[in-house]
């Protein structure tokens, strides 16, 4: 009887060592996740301000194009 309850006992305890390397595991996978996700945050808002300047630059260029296409042939504006 004694010897079922240490195989039991043992079998517990490599149960928890089992979720103790899994909860390990998970904790780096979490912090490894938590610095992507810094890193992603940060592109994000580069990109944001990337897509405004492309935005004045081509309402800019929009302007010109349309101010161009005022001008008669000799290069006067109409």
């Amino acid at each position: 009887m004694a010897d079922a309850h240490e195989e039991r006992f043992r079998q517990h305890e490599a149960i928890l060592a089992g979720l103790a390397r899994m909860l390990e595991a998970q904790h780096r996978m979490n912090e490894e996740q938590r610095a992507m996700n810094v890193r992603m945050e940060t592109f994000v808002a580069q990109q944001l301000t990337f897509n405004a300047d492309v935005r004045t630059t081509l309402a800019r260029l929009e302007t010109l194009m349309a101010r161009l296409g005022q001008q008669s042939e000799n290069g006067r504006d109409a």
